[in-house]
């Protein structure tokens, strides 16, 4: 079964506030926790694997926080999503060579493959202008 963990719901609520506010506004983790009703400790967890992959900018000392890395229309779903939850595998099978020695002959190995190539190119058609409303 897919689904999302508590850790890619805040960090999807975290990011598309973060989106919703002026594109050279810096916000403070704080603010961010606070206005998505987020732990701020995990946030800054979720931010920091963020930042190391460009998703964010983050800036230290006085007047530091956190703006978007690119603009929010070119950030998508997908990119936020396995940035915490990993690649989307709806069944094992899918997650590559070795891993289900039956999927030669099995018949429902396309169909899992099928759902996830289409569940990736729709998380990778919404942008985070679209979620926050920009």
């Amino acid at each position: 079964m897919m689904e999302l963990t508590r850790k890619g719901e805040y960090a999807i609520r975290g990011i598309v506030y973060l989106a919703s506010r002026p594109a050279d506004q810096v916000c403070l983790l704080s603010e961010i926790a606070k206005a998505v009703d987020v732990p701020q400790t995990f946030l800054a967890k979720i931010f920091q694997q963020f930042s190391k992959i460009g998703l964010v900018r983050s800036y230290r000392g006085t007047g530091g926080g956190f703006i978007l890395g690119r603009t929010s229309d070119k950030i998508t779903l997908l990119e936020v999503v396995e940035a915490v939850e990993g690649p989307i595998i709806p069944n094992r099978c899918v997650t590559g060579a070795g891993e289900c020695d039956r999927s030669n002959a099995c018949t429902v190995h396309p169909v899992w493959l099928k759902v996830q190539d289409q569940v990736r190119d729709l998380l990778n058609g919404i942008t985070l202008k679209e979620l926050s409303g920009q």
